[in-house]
Formats: structure tokens, sequence, C-alpha cells
């Protein structure tokens, strides 16, 4: 069957070629309208409980795009005619940004911060700074006062340093472009920012709009390792077809794939940008593979030459290459296509996007590569005269020194302890993010700065909400029940340190109360009477202006919301606030109404750290299983399953411990590339491990065959290994630390890959000599007696 495929591809070149060359160009068309954009619904378990509620509420008790600004001044307060002045023109400026809620922006500007006081007409609640900053001394020393009585102002909106004031703003989630949103507010700061105080702003679309800022870069990135893959090509190769080929297998396939997707109506998420080049590479190691074997059988032919030689060799090398190429592909295809179990879009969508490209090396590699490899001309000969063939010979004969001597024992064993160790390690791998401030960008960069100097001097720039009530019961949140659960409730989450404070009506009643008692501080509480706090509330009702009460409660007072203020959204922090919400209600029922988890930006990753701690990991580990049952299907045996899993356990040990100790955790963002690295983990295996199974099927010896194997196929490894490790690298420079630190996982893959399939896999095979490599010459479990040195 096989070579009946060679025959055809080959001695129907034209019309392959024509037809690859029509569907690229039309699909070309395709790819260049892909849209690259962040999409934050397809981030959302949609299905899942918390996000039910997030949805549900989220236009009332506030989303997950907030954006917040910080005005901090180094001398004096904020209390200042200039300084308001730059808080009055941020808050008007804000209603005019793309996909802003202007019913959700709040600051001392605004009129959703107010004081409430009684009067002889009763109760009175007056904006604290609106419509205008006060004009004269008597009237800001005024403002301050206000501010400093006012629990609700000051600490969450103004620092208790009195040097630092915040304004918030939500956005619609279904409307928000974060590269729009970001270069609005970024243009609306420059604006009012004269250099006399620091302006700081954070916020998921400010975040996301940080990484579209970074894509020209991203892209310099990209033509860099590309640069650094066509030299170094060229000058372990010494051939242009071994530098064109390959590359432009990694561009077909690229083409192939995006157009595909953008048929689809798929997006192209920046940072999966590292993703698409861990499938290039892919590409580009196979196509080396086809190519190397192509001059080895140039050597083999030493009676023919020019296109005829040309076309036997491309034959031979298509013939060889094709089952463990088409088996390299399928296995990287379905180790991705677990993550599609994922309920989140974004990893669905993802999911088809990997799949469709790494399906494309199909034609792009295997098929395309030796078809035009039949065309050279003139295949003999080198490009230039520089030969690093014997120096990375000399590595293979290391390599086949080690295999076929009593060291090979040696390396089972480091190999085995390496998993075990690397596995007891791996076990801190942690779910979520592992650091404070954002993952995807350094600790040093501009917006971790500021978070952390907003979350120093506030309660937490990330928030959660948790919902109490019945949304039959009308009313239900006026409730002495309800109103006190939210006050106990608070008070026990507040003890967790990385919350900064909450905020609840149960917040504002107690101003309320102590207005009418002249400011009486001994009146600074709920009442425990039921009908005098809903009188409390009617009160306050009675004189609050539409949407005055939205963050607190729903327009029936059938669902009341408590907010937690979180200083770092780390796995480990939300996880403990979750279990510390589930605690609490366990231990406190309600008699009216109940609890509803968790709105918010911290609600929302409190659901996609709870997917991919149950689904997500386990997907995981079915891609190794799907990869075992692959070989055991494609080789007849159920030893080549087992066989083909040590060097892809021993690669993904190492990996994940490596992720333990730069704290990388398992997010939705590096949950993609880890699933296709247990395909990348094997890739180079299947290439050693067939060409001595071919060397095994003419009767070369065992010793002879793997030598064969390493000297050949192991060639293939070393300079694709090599060769992307360096290109890899240079994504350290990235600033992003996201692509940064995933370039750098890449590259000890590929590392730990190419040196299991020279080293572990061989000595694999001849300890153990497998029938499905060695047929009747096997015994599988049969060890022989070492060869001597």
């Amino acid at each position: 069957m096989i070579e009946r495929i060679a025959h055809f591809c080959i001695d129907r070149r034209k019309l392959v070629v024509g037809l690859l060359l029509a569907c690229t160009l039309i699909l070309s068309w395709f790819a260049m309208h892909i849209q690259v954009r962040t999409v934050f619904e397809d981030m959302l378990p949609s299905k899942h409980e918390y996000v039910k509620t997030h949805e549900k509420f989220k236009d009332t008790f506030g989303g997950s795009n907030m954006v917040t600004i910080m005005l901090e001044v180094d001398k004096g307060d904020i209390f200042q005619k200039p300084v308001l002045e730059k808080v009055r023109d941020l808050t008007l400026g804000m209603r005019e940004v793309s996909a802003v809620n202007q019913f959700q922006i709040t600051s001392l500007a605004s009129k959703k911060l107010k004081e409430v006081h009684a009067s002889t007409s009763g109760i009175e609640s007056v904006p604290l700074m609106w419509p205008d900053v006060p004009q004269t001394a008597e009237k800001m020393a005024e403002l301050k006062s206000a501010v400093l009585r006012n629990p609700l102002v000051y600490g969450p909106y103004v620092s208790k340093d009195l040097q630092a004031t915040l304004i918030t703003a939500d956005f619609i989630d279904q409307k928000v472009d974060y590269a729009t949103v970001f270069k609005e507010i970024n243009a609306l700061i420059a604006k009012v920012d004269d250099g006399s105080m620091k302006i700081r702003v954070v916020g998921d679309p400010i975040l996301f709009g940080w990484v579209n800022h970074y894509l020209p870069e991203t892209l310099h990135l990209v033509f860099y390792a590309l640069g650094v893959t066509l030299a170094m090509l060229f000058v372990l190769l010494r051939t242009w077809r071994g530098v064109l080929l390959p590359l432009l297998a990694g561009f077909v396939s690229a083409i192939w794939a995006l157009g595909i997707c953008q048929i689809l109506g798929i997006n192209f998420e920046p940072l999966v940008i590292v993703v698409a080049m861990l499938i290039t590479s892919r590409a580009v190691s196979h196509s080396v593979q086809i190519v190397n074997r192509f001059d080895d059988e140039l050597e083999a032919q030493p009676q023919v030459d020019g296109e005829e030689l040309s076309r036997i060799a491309a034959r031979v090398a298509l013939t060889d290459l094709f089952r463990p190429g088409m088996l390299g592909v399928i296995a990287d295809a379905a180790c991705m296509a677990v993550v599609a179990l994922s309920p989140i879009p974004m990893l669905q969508k993802l999911t088809v996007l990997s799949v469709v490209w790494v399906s494309t090396l199909t034609v792009s590699a295997v098929i395309l590569t030796p078809v035009l490899l039949s065309y050279i001309r003139k295949p003999r000969g080198f490009a230039h005269p520089l030969n690093l063939q014997p120096v990375l010979r000399k590595v293979l004969d290391f390599a086949v020194g080690i295999t076929l001597s009593r060291a090979r024992y040696a390396v089972l064993g480091v190999s085995l302890l390496v998993i075990v160790g690397a596995g007891v390690y791996a076990l801190n791998l942690k779910i979520g993010d592992a650091n404070p401030g954002s993952p995807i960008l350094w600790p040093h960069a501009k917006y971790n700065r500021d978070s952390g100097a907003i979350n120093s001097r506030f309660e937490g720039v990330d928030r959660m909400f948790v919902v109490i009530g019945d949304d039959n019961r009308p009313g239900v949140v006026k409730s002495n029940d309800v109103l006190q659960s939210m006050d106990r409730f608070q008070r026990f989450m507040e003890v967790q340190p990385e919350i900064g404070g909450s905020l609840s009506i149960a917040d504002v009643i107690p101003q309320v109360n102590a207005s009418l008692h002249e400011g009486n501080p001994h009146y600074l509480e709920m009442s425990d009477n039921a009908a005098i706090n809903g009188s409390l509330m009617a009160m306050l009702e009675s004189v609050s202006e539409p949407g005055d009460m939205d963050r607190f409660i729903d327009k029936q007072s059938a669902n009341g919301s408590v907010t937690l203020m979180f200083r770092d959204r780390q796995g480990e922090t939300i996880r403990t606030a979750v279990a510390r919400v589930k605690e609490f209600i366990a231990a406190n029922p309600l008699k009216e109404g109940h609890w509803q988890l968790a709105g918010g930006v911290v609600g929302v990753m409190a659901a996609i750290n709870e997917i991919i701690l149950s689904s997500q990991i386990e997907a995981i580990a079915l891609a190794l299983l799907v990869l075992a049952v692959l070989c055991t299907i494609v080789y007849r045996s159920t030893i080549a399953g087992m066989l083909f899993m040590v060097p892809v356990i021993i690669s993904n040990m190492l990996t994940f411990a490596f992720m333990v100790w730069k704290d990388i955790g398992m997010n939705i963002n590096t949950v993609p590339v880890a699933a296709l690295g247990i395909g990348l983990g094997v890739d180079y295996a299947f290439y050693i491990a067939d060409r001595v199974k071919e060397e095994i099927a003419i009767g070369s010896s065992p010793e002879h065959a793997i030598k064969q194997a390493l000297h050949s196929a192991g060639m293939g490894v070393i300079v694709t290994a090599s060769v992307l490790i360096l290109s890899t690298l240079l994504w350290w420079v990235s600033s992003l630390r996201f692509q940064a630190e995933m370039g750098l996982l890449m590259a000890i893959w590929l590392f730990v890959s190419a040196m299991s399939a020279l080293f572990v896999m061989p000595s694999l095979i001849y300890v153990f000599r497998p029938k499905f490599i060695f047929g009747s010459q096997g015994g599988e479990a049969k060890i022989p007696l070492p060869l001597a040195a």
C-alpha cells in the first residue's frame, strides 16, 4: 500500500504538485483574512455553575472585564484641585471608551459614591463630588471629612494614607475589543497625564491589550526564528534543498491550517503563536528526516545520476518514512484532539486549529517534500565546503557505543530514576496562576508593577461576587436572616490574607442607621430587628437614583451580592477562597434564600481552574493512552505501545518538573502546549525504531541495524533538534513572559526527546528486542548478553 502511494506521488508528480499548488493558492486568500484577536466568551466554560451565576448577574453586580485606574500623588494627599480635576476628566472620559458599561463607572467624580445623612426632611443621599470639583478650601475640607467617615469610600476608593484614589469601570463582555479598549484608555490617560502624579491601570482588557501591543514584536521573533532555522539548516545540511524544502513545508502547512480555520470561522488567538511555532517545528522536523533519507539513498545509488537518481531516492525516502511520518502526524493530532473534551470554547477552537494544522503536515512534509526532491537535476554535490557532519557523527558514534555496550543498562537505570524523581517533583505542579500578577507578562512589566502598586494601597483589584437570595421571593434580601448571614460571611472571608476587603448591602445599612442618630458610631451596625432593617433599606432606596443600588441588590431585592476583593489571582488563593465559601455555606444554613457561586473575574477563573483540575489533567492522561493504542495498532504489538511510552514519559515528567521549578502553573494557556508536547516527545523515537526495523527486515544483525539507524535517522534527529532548539530559545527575549517560558519549555522538550531517541530508545530496543521490530529474531522477554566493548 505504501509503495503504491509512493509510486503514484512520484510518477504523477506534476498532478500532485498542481493540485497542492492550487489548494495552497486558494487557502492563502482565506488565510490572509483570518482574525487575530482574543474573544472573552471563548474563555468561559459556559455550563459551569460559577459561569452561569456570572452570566446571570454580571450586568447588575459587575462583570469580569473591569478596568481599575489609580491616581497616586507623591506629596500631600489627593484633596487638591488639580488632582481631583484629573479624576473628573478621567471619569468623564471613560464614558466615551468603546464597550464600557456607563452605569458601572465608579469614582469620587461619579454619582455612585455618596454620603448618606439625616436632615429635617428625612434621609438624604448626596454624591460626594458631583457634578464638579470643590472650588474652595472649605469645600475641599468638607469632601475630605466626608470621605474619612465613609467606610464604603475610605479604603475601597481612597487609600488609607489619602495619597491615592481609584476609578473603576466595567465593560460589556460581548462587545469588548481588547485592542481598541487598550488604545482608547491609554490615549485618555496620556491626555490628562502631565507628570505631576502616577497613573496606573490594570484589568483584563488592559492585560490582553498588552498582548496585542506586543504582537509586532512577536511577529519579528517569528521571522528571526525562521532566519536562524534557515541559516543552521544551510550550514548543517550543506544543500539548498535541506534549507528550502523544510521551510516550504512549514509555510504550506501554516497556509492550509489558517485558511481552513478561516473558512470554519475560527479566530487566531495571539497567545497560541507558541503552539503554531511548535507545530511548524514538526513540519520542519518531518521534512528534514525525508531530506536526510534522500541524501542517504544518493550514496546507496552510485551507478545512477541526475534526475533519475532523484526520482529513485525520493521514492525510497517516501516509502521508508511514510509510516513513521504518518504515525507522528496522527499521534500529534490525536494527543491534541483530547483537549477538545474541555467545555472551554477557546480550548475547543484551539484543538480544531491544532488538529487541522498537524494534519496538514501529511501534505506539506510527508508528501510534498519527496515529490519536490524528485525534481532535483543535480542531486550530488554541496553548496559550501564547511562540513560539520564528522562532528555530528561523533555524537552519533557515542550513542552507538553507549547502546552496544554495558552502558545501555546505566542509561535505562538513570532513565528510571529520572522518571521517578521528576514524577514525584512534578506532583507539586500548580493548577491556575502560580505567581501574583499576570503570568503572561514578566514581573517587571508595567502591568504587573501597576497591579502590585494598587494591591499594596487598596483592598484588591480582582473581584469575586457571591449571590444570596431567591429569584422567586422578591424582598428576601431585606430579611434579617439574609442580612446577618451576609455580615457574618464577610467577616469570615476577610480572615483570608489574600482577601483585602468585602462589600455588600450589609455595609450600607449601618451607615443609614448611624446617620439617623446624628452620626453616633454606637449605631454603626445593623439592627437585630428585621423590621428596622427593612425600614432602613426602604429609606435608602427612597433617596437613591436608578442604578445606585445595582452593585448591592437587584431591582426586586430578591438577590444581593457580597463582593470580595482579592490581592492576587493565584490558583491556591482562589481554591482556598472557594473552599472557605463552601465551608461557611455548609456551616450556616439559611432559613430564607440560598447562596450562588460565583461571579466576577475571580469567579470565572475559579471555574476555569476547576475545569482544568477535573478534566484537563485527565485529558493529558488520555492523550498518553491514545498514543499507546496508536502504536499498538500500527505495529500490531502491545509491547510497541509500552515501548514508545518510555521517551514520552521521560520528556513529560521532566517538563512538568521544570514547570514546577519555574513556577509555571497549568492554566488555560499552558494546557494545549502540554498536550501537544506528548506527541512531540515520541516523534523522533518513531524514526529511530522504524529504521532499525527496516534494517532487520533486510537481514542486518541487531548491532548493525542499530548503528545504521543512528547514523541515518539519528542524523536527522540531531540536525532537527539542534536547529529547532536554538530557534525556540530566541523566544526567551520576548516581552511576553508566557511566550518566553513556553519557548524554553519547547526547547527542553526537544532536547529531552532527542536524547531519548538517540540513547534511551536504542537501548530499550537492544535490551528487550521486541518482536514487532526483530520479528523471529526477537524475544520480547529476552535480554541478550552485553556486547563486549
